[in-house]
């Protein structure tokens, strides 16, 4: 019996090693190598535009690298940013403020109330869940005039809660929170009950850290919509808006400010690249595992 599993093992080893041959992964790796440079070709565009001084900009056929690289764009941006009505650190710390607001009340509204969807049974339950899926299927532009009319009935026009409330609600944080929650063993929970602990306890030292990929997932995707927001549409007041609001007016003005334009592009591309590359490793995790099993 021991030799003709013996035998079967070294069939499946055989069989499994013709599968893998090198032809076959050495294709693989050279489309995987052709589909990168295509994806990572924009970025090296941007970095090179924006090191490029103004003949090499308007140069045409295109050329992808900078032969004479500057950083007269990014002295020219500054300049430009300095001679505003708002000093530029005024932006950023809205910036910070809207941003940093947005993503963090996001990732623990979706949290709070992905929890009880995953974890708890109560009465309407699925049709709650129902119409979360549902929201999820409008755009933006659909809900757009009644989100206005909501602010404005709560007399926040004007005022970072403009921006910041409405970047709680999105369904798809509740969504992706509330499907990688259910991966969770609930015999892990009831033990922690037992134990005494609360069901904030359970939630804040328990769930969290195990779904620690999925919210850092989720913190990106929000950091960079909130990022690219310009608050235009409810922000009147030249003090409170976000720093996309100056550097879009910055690219608006024309051939004369093509350098300063390749910078303020670098720089809106720079910093959810940075946000993304802190968080890769998690973000990949999320993508790969498949959660804990009973």
């Amino acid at each position: 019996m021991k030799k003709l599993g013996k035998t079967f093992r070294r069939l499946f080893h055989r069989q499994k090693q013709l599968n893998r041959s090198m032809a076959g992964n050495t294709l693989l790796f050279v489309l995987m190598g052709i589909c990168g440079v295509f994806m990572a070709l924009p970025l090296v565009m941007i970095a090179n535009n924006a090191l490029k001084p103004l003949d090499e900009i308007y140069q045409y056929p295109p050329k992808i690298f900078v032969r004479n690289p500057t950083l007269e764009n990014f002295s020219d941006l500054f300049v430009l940013m300095n001679d505003s009505w708002v000093p530029f650190s005024r932006y950023i710390i809205n910036t910070v403020i809207i941003t940093g607001g947005g993503t963090v009340g996001h990732v623990l509204v979706a949290s709070l109330a992905a929890y009880p969807l995953a974890k708890r049974n109560f009465p309407g339950k699925s049709i709650v869940f129902s119409m979360v899926v549902l929201s999820m299927m409008f755009s933006w532009t659909v809900t757009q005039i009644p989100n206005y009319m909501i602010i404005s009935w709560l007399h926040i026009n004007n005022n970072y809660l403009a921006l910041i409330l409405p970047a709680w609600q999105y369904g798809m944080g509740l969504y992706l929170m509330k499907q990688f929650m259910e991966q969770i063993p609930d015999s892990l929970l009831e033990s922690a009950r037992l134990d005494g602990a609360s069901e904030f306890r359970v939630f804040w030292t328990i769930v969290m850290p195990n779904v620690k990929p999925a919210w850092l997932t989720l913190a990106i995707f929000q950091f960079q919509q909130m990022w690219g927001n310009t608050g235009s549409m409810y922000l009147r007041d030249e003090a409170l808006k976000p720093l996309q609001f100056a550097l879009q007016q910055i690219t608006a003005g024309g051939a004369a400010r093509a350098g300063a334009s390749a910078a303020v592009t670098f720089f809106i591309a720079a910093i959810p690249i940075i946000f993304f590359l802190a968080c890769q490793s998690n973000v990949l995790e999320t993508m790969t595992t498949s959660g804990m099993k009973e």
